[in-house]
């Protein structure tokens, strides 16, 4: 069963830690310097956040994260149908984890990132330029998002 992401962006970690911990009822599941992670079953949902400088606070992306390859693939196609830039990152280590993801754009701008995570990492991992989308919250040394190829356009649609 795919799993709902979001990924905050926080000015103080420890402060925002200790917010969702008591919202959430428990501790991160992954707790670092500059990153956390709740991987919650009610709702069922991977919330993570980061504290890096210089990036815009908030939604910094939205995901899905499946459990399989299998899924994966159906959450990749679902992407191509709904027709907007795709990044496909393939396999990459970011969030202290190794995945497989690509990446996509909604109408307003909004990053969304598709994933499959095949094992932890020690190291952050890469840290992507989110000013190449077009999301408010897109900022320099933002995780995870890679820049996008802009999307093919449309032929005039007639009527």
């Amino acid at each position: 069963m795919n799993r709902m992401h979001i990924h905050l962006s926080v000015e103080s970690l420890e402060k925002s830690v200790a917010f969702y911990s008591k919202l959430f009822g428990t501790e991160p599941t992954v707790l670092k310097a500059d990153y956390a992670k709740w991987m919650l079953e009610d709702p069922r949902v991977n919330f993570a956040m980061s504290s890096n400088p210089g990036t815009k606070r908030g939604i910094e992306h939205i995901g899905i994260q499946s459990e399989n390859a299998e899924e994966l693939a159906g959450v990749y196609g679902r992407i191509q149908d709904a027709g907007g830039a795709i990044f496909d990152e393939g396999a990459t280590t970011c969030c202290y984890a190794q995945s497989e993801k690509n990446w996509t754009v909604d109408p307003d701008g909004i990053a969304w990132e598709a994933f499959l995570t095949n094992g932890e990492v020690t190291e952050y991992g890469n840290r992507v330029d989110l000013d190449q989308l077009t999301s408010d919250n897109a900022s320099d040394g933002a995780c995870c998002t890679p820049q996008m190829a802009p999307a093919p356009s449309a032929s005039p649609s007639c009527c």
